[in-house]
């Protein structure tokens, strides 16, 4: 059972309407390598992991969620002063048509998210290495998405989940390691 409170993860906080930027996070929402992405991927590897690395799975993948609500968040921000004019210049006008300003799992060019997205190859191993690839891969996006933004407080909510894709990578690598030591120890007998 979930005990929901209910307060993002980060203070999320933007100084203007910018809906260009908001397409732009829209990776992170629906993306390959996104937070919905993610959080899906580590809570089904979690079943044919070992004991030793499943919470890791389980705590990784829930805070993913609390990622992807920060996103919606900042995308909403975004967008909810913009005019029509503004988001057919953001290239935006496209989710407009057939969502108005909801929130809809696609990436920043309008491709929908897919299941494929989600890796699970059954080896701990290999999918431990798929995951930090895949932290790898969102704390880049982050940085980039910081580099285009000069929105002080909207830089600051996008450091932070920068960050936290790091200490996941970090996670994921001393996982990895437990795991490879366990298989030598298997290999003694």
């Amino acid at each position: 059972m979930w005990i929901y409170e209910k307060k993002l993860q980060y203070p999320v906080r933007v100084s203007k309407c910018d809906p260009r930027m908001a397409k732009l996070l829209l990776e992170q929402y629906g993306g390959a390598d996104g937070e919905l992405a993610a959080a899906l991927r580590y809570l089904n590897q979690r079943y044919t992991i070992p004991d030793k690395v499943v919470g890791l799975l389980t705590d990784i993948g829930t805070e993913e969620f609390a990622h992807l609500e920060m996103i919606a968040t900042m995308v909403y921000k975004l967008t909810k002063d913009a005019t029509i004019d503004m988001l057919k210049a953001a290239g935006l006008d496209d989710h407009y048509v057939s969502h108005d300003r909801a929130l809809f799992y696609q990436n920043a060019a309008g491709v929908p998210w897919t299941a494929a997205y989600i890796q699970a190859k059954g080896d701990p191993i290999a999918d431990l290495y798929e995951d930090i690839a895949a932290e790898e891969k969102a704390r880049a996006t982050y940085q980039w998405l910081i580099d285009l933004t000069d929105d002080v407080d909207l830089q600051d909510s996008l450091k932070f989940l920068r960050e936290r894709e790091i200490v996941h990578s970090l996670r994921f690598r001393e996982a990895v390691e437990i795991l490879k030591d366990d298989r030598e120890a298997q290999k003694v007998f």
